[in-house]
């Protein structure tokens, strides 16, 4: 299995490009199922993630074309089945999504138990809440109770319907898939408490182009309009905002200087805010973000000097993945933080990761940490248990003393494409070892 061997304590410097947004792509490429016509998609990242899922694209009969380094040509013109690969599906949770456009195109599908990072609980109910909504009937019972069952078989006798359909939480995958399902169903459907996020809105674009009828994007209520069929379409995705605010937090760390170019920084305002508190300033400079080099690093407290609380919510929240990133700044910056993980119950389990390399770091339960900085932190022998957190202690051991190694790095290879080639062009020693 591959490692990362890092030498920290050196700055870098430089120009990166960050990749196409993860989440997105795992949003648009299933809706290349909603028609028999080519999509093109522009700036995939080449991510272990979205490898898998444009896998089990192919497995399902999905003509699957690299058209250049980060395009990509799908053609769906006859699905084989409706039964996802198991083994594939495991590996990502973005598989769910793919209930939505496989019940619009055939009106069953057979879907494994999503897999993905192990950070805590992750329900599928709202999934199954909004597609029965739609028509669907779903079944558990495959000889196992309905809790350990490993399948869950969707089907609908007359078709999908729209309705007026209240979400039980804004869930991103379940507000994408519960999108495709509409577009094509009979009548309107009205999505209240929908998620928001610059990927949810860009998905939706693009199913506009194919031929939908949503508006409402960039909103928590949704109105889809369904229509008979859809048409091919290209499609370009945005920068991955949770790259950026990666190379933000690793810049200020390290002391560096980084500009991050073509950064989408509408999409980055609340993280700026909070990297703010952490002491990092950072400049907008038309799309690209300037971080510049040794700065104070010193948390700014709440009025009349209260300790200040970061914490994750739904878009225009901060963004939950950006918070493993932001626990490893606070370790560096002066001052003391509370972070509070509201929404992933098992985050937070790989701060005894940051503490045995030296940072000073209370967990009070498994979704609270209060950090006391600035801490020196040493090199380690580390295991990256997810992708955030896998990003969050290679952002630790380059600004550590000495030299640490990363096992597990499928992890972060599955979020972010070619890491250690891209940051040696900054100047970081980094070196993927078998």
């Amino acid at each position: 299995m591959e490692r990362f061997v890092i030498e920290g304590g050196h700055p870098l410097e430089g120009t990166i490009l960050p990749a196409g947004n993860k989440n997105e792509a795992l949003g648009v490429l299933p809706a290349a199922l909603l028609t028999d016509e080519p999509v093109v998609i522009h700036n995939v990242p080449q991510i272990g993630d979205v490898q898998t899922l444009l896998e089990i694209l192919a497995d399902l009969g999905v003509e699957v074309e690299w058209a250049g380094e980060h395009k990509v040509v799908l053609r769906a013109f006859e699905i084989a089945k409706t039964e996802l690969h198991a083994e594939l599906c495991h590996r990502i949770r973005g598989a769910m999504v793919l209930a939505g456009p496989m019940l619009a195109r055939l009106g069953e599908v057979r879907l494994p138990r999503p897999g993905g990072d192990r950070i805590g609980r992750r329900r599928v109910d709202t999934h199954v809440m909004a597609l029965e909504a739609l028509g669907a009937q779903t079944d558990t019972s495959t000889g196992l109770s309905a809790r350990l069952s490993r399948h869950y078989v969707m089907r609908t006798k007359r078709g999908l319907e729209g309705d007026d359909i209240l979400l039980d939480e804004a869930s991103v995958t379940a507000t994408e898939s519960a999108i495709m399902a509409a577009s094509t169903a009979r009548g309107t459907t009205i999505l209240r408490n929908a998620a928001s996020e610059p990927h949810v809105q860009q998905l939706c674009r693009m199913l506009n182009r194919m031929g939908a009828r949503i508006s409402g994007i960039g909103s928590n209520v949704l109105t889809v309009e369904g229509v008979e069929q859809l048409h091919g379409t290209e499609h370009t995705i945005q920068a991955d905002y949770m790259e950026v605010g990666s190379f933000i937090g690793l810049a200020a760390v390290t002391g560096s200087e980084i500009r991050i170019r073509d950064a989408t920084p509408e999409n980055m305002r609340m993280a700026l805010m909070v990297f703010e508190r952490l002491g990092v300033h950072v400049e907008v400079r038309g799309d690209d973000l300037w971080v510049p080099k040794e700065q104070s690093l010193r948390i700014v407290p709440d009025l009349h000097g209260a300790i200040p609380q970061i914490y994750d919510a739904p878009w225009p929240g901060f963004p939950a993945d950006l918070m493993s990133i932001a626990l490893v700044v606070a370790t560096q910056a002066e001052g003391t933080v509370l972070l509070f993980e509201k929404m992933f119950e098992g985050r937070m389990f790989f701060v005894d990761r940051l503490i045995g390399m030296g940072a000073a770091i209370v967990l009070c339960d498994p979704q609270r940490a209060v950090v006391v900085g600035p801490s020196k932190l040493y090199g380690d022998e580390l295991v990256s248990p997810d992708i955030r957190a896998g990003m969050a202690l290679l952002i630790a051991a380059m600004c550590a003393q000495g030299t640490s190694v990363i096992q597990n790095i499928r992890q972060i290879d599955r979020g972010y494409e070619q890491i250690d080639e891209r940051l040696r062009a900054l100047g970081a020693r980094i070196e993927r070892a078998d």
